[in-house]
């Protein structure tokens, strides 16, 4: 898992060469010449997490309906969505769980454009698309995804920014603030905090993660490495539903990470802060806002469309030194393998 992390900023230079930007390009030109009226995303798992954050850049970045689909919907009850006018996008690693296979084809059939965005360009998946995303994150050897998380992050948001674009090529200003995420992400995985912190989560009984808008996806998959890892019960919140509800449970015995940006995601955050200091909850901060009084994981700052490939990599790290502090194996997390088929 450690290596798998450290290989990150790599993987997004790899994934932001020419070779690879000009492939996303071409897809991103014909989906935009296609001129789907709304966005429908079917994952599993980590890549949900990922599929989420693209639901967010699809309504923001293109003005179109976006949302994930329930595969059991098509598997288990033999639903057949009216999909036609919709651009169909299956996210997962690996490309071989047979239920998102299932929809894309079901969705194919309804005369839905559909996509696959997978680390592997031969699955069943990528078969059985339309068109297809390689998100080049190699060979990924822990059960925890990690590496691979981050390259569907950024091959979504490059595809996005491209259909954003018409002819698939991003503007010279973001792809120039694009091509300073390997060194970002270098400088945020040096910072030893994460491993620091984890001793202090060592007999946690329980955790929460928060966040708003580009930052929610962080906190739901920083969650699920923690439980993967550590065995820790970990719920994620959007803050705003943090507030109706959830907020009773937190108090000095429930550690919460909240990830709070710059932008306007991570400002919206003010509210829910405080709540939490009434409730004198122990939180830790991730991101690149300053936050009075709150031990924090720093971040770079950039555009908050971005942030999710940074603010993501510290609470890799947290997970991965609080396994080792908790005595468990994050390479082998107990009852898991690394490609899981659903139906």
């Amino acid at each position: 898992m450690a290596a798998d992390i450290a290989e990150q900023p790599a993987g997004y230079a790899r994934l932001l060469s020419t070779g690879h930007t000009a492939a996303i390009a071409r897809v991103a030109a014909a989906v935009a010449q296609r001129r789907p009226r709304h966005v429908v995303f079917t994952a599993r798992g980590t890549s949900d997490h990922a599929a989420l954050y693209g639901a967010y850049l699809t309504e923001i970045r293109l003005g179109l309906p976006a949302g994930l689909a329930s595969p059991s919907a098509v598997t288990v009850y033999g639903a057949r969505p009216d999909l036609s006018d919709a651009l169909v996008v299956g996210v997962s690693q690996s490309g071989g769980s047979p239920d998102l296979t299932e929809v894309l084809r079901t969705a194919r059939e309804a005369g839905a454009l559909t996509l696959a965005v997978t680390n592997d360009p031969g699955s069943p998946l990528a078969r059985t698309a339309e068109l297809g995303v390689d998100i080049a994150a190699g060979h990924e050897r822990a059960v925890a995804a990690t590496k691979t998380y981050t390259a569907e992050l950024l091959a979504l948001l490059l595809l996005v920014e491209g259909i954003r674009a018409g002819d698939g090529v991003l503007p010279t200003d973001q792809r120039a603030a694009l091509e300073r995420l390997p060194e970002l992400a270098e400088r945020t995985l040096a910072d030893p905090t994460p491993t620091q912190l984890a001793p202090r989560y060592r007999f946690a009984g329980q955790l929460v993660t928060t966040g708003r808008g580009y930052a929610y996806p962080t906190a739901r998959e920083a969650a699920l490495k923690l439980m993967e890892t550590s065995y820790l019960p970990a719920l994620a919140f959007s803050g705003a539903d943090l507030l109706h509800g959830p907020l009773a449970m937190t108090d000095p015995d429930v550690p919460v990470l909240a990830v709070v940006g710059s932008g306007p995601g991570g400002r919206s955050m003010g509210e829910v802060l405080p709540r939490l200091g009434e409730r004198r909850a122990d939180v830790v901060v991730v991101g690149s806002a300053e936050v009075e009084g709150a031990t924090r994981m720093a971040v770079p700052e950039v555009d908050e469309r971005y942030a999710p490939l940074l603010d993501i990599l510290p609470l890799q790290r947290l997970a991965l030194a609080l396994a080792l502090a908790r005595g468990e194996d994050p390479d082998a997390p107990r009852g898991l393998k690394k490609v899981t088929a659903t139906m």
